[in-house]
């Protein structure tokens, strides 16, 4: 007989399996990624139906197989209603799962990137129409990053250590951002070569960040989303300025690509959205 054993666990992937059944893969505070087998889960009465759709929380008990595990009861303890609701949402939260599909490691325990993909989603949920999408993903991306190891440099210049502050004064200052170099690079390191008679190569520069996208990007690794009104200067924001969340969500989804050597499919749908949904 199979060996079964228990966990929590929130369905991020599903797909059709032979004639009635679904293939789930699961993030495990336990276990770490799972892909098992929902027997009759597609047929219209099947009690497991609806506990396999994505997003749900479930207590379950899991018959361990030769190549695919078998979910065999599940218990419903928290599910995402408003996430389903909501097209621009809905498409946030499956980039933050297959975001964490990337990141999680299988048959090790992931109670940290389980705990704060939860926190993320009940965030997007609960998040009003008058906040920024971009913004939530940028923070979101942020945080996933961070506590997989991989988050970027956001403070100091990746080749001299030396801490980078936004420059408001000047309106054509700009830092780089290389994903080689896993952060953020001082452009002004060149000129210094230059004027030393030493030559210096800066790794490639991806990006290019203004004054206003490096602060929101240093705010990111608070626990709740920064309000711009209150990190930058008063001026800036009097003056029909745009808060850019867009590009800081933008380069957090490339450089996250790029370390992951993976193209998020969930991304088109979220960059085809009307634009009133952000």
């Amino acid at each position: 007989m199979s060996r079964t054993y228990q966990t929590t666990g929130i369905v991020l992937k599903g797909m059709p399996f032979q004639e009635a059944d679904r293939l789930v893969t699961l993030l495990s505070p336990e276990y770490g990624l799972i892909r098992a087998i929902v027997p009759g889960a597609r047929k219209q009465k099947s009690k497991l139906r609806g506990r396999c759709e994505l997003f749900v929380i479930n207590e379950l008990l899991i018959a361990k197989g030769r190549s695919l595990d078998k979910i065999t009861q599940a218990e419903t303890l928290e599910s995402y209603p408003g996430l389903s609701k909501d097209l621009g949402k809905l498409a946030a939260a499956q980039y933050l799962a297959e975001l964490a599909l990337n990141l999680a490691l299988d048959d090790q325990p992931q109670l940290e990137l389980y705990e704060l993909l939860n926190e993320h989603l009940r965030r997007l949920e609960k998040m009003s129409v008058a906040e920024s999408l971009y913004g939530y993903l940028a923070q979101a991306v942020f945080h996933l990053l961070a506590i997989a190891g991989i988050g970027p440099q956001v403070h100091c210049c990746c080749l001299t250590q030396e801490e980078l502050t936004p420059n408001f004064n000047d309106p054509n200052w700009c830092v780089g951002f290389s994903f080689d170099a896993g952060g953020l690079i001082n452009l002004e390191i060149k000129d210094r070569g230059k004027n030393n008679s030493h030559s210096v190569v800066l790794p490639i520069i991806n990006h290019k960040l203004k004054a206003s996208e490096l602060t929101l990007l240093q705010h990111l690794n608070q626990s709740s989303l920064p309000h711009p009104g209150k990190i930058l200067p008063a001026t800036i924001l009097d003056s029909h300025f745009t808060v850019p969340w867009l590009e800081v969500e933008h380069l957090l989804r490339n450089y996250a690509q790029y370390q992951l050597g993976r193209y998020f499919r969930s991304v088109t749908l979220i960059d085809n959205l009307p634009e009133a949904e952000f």
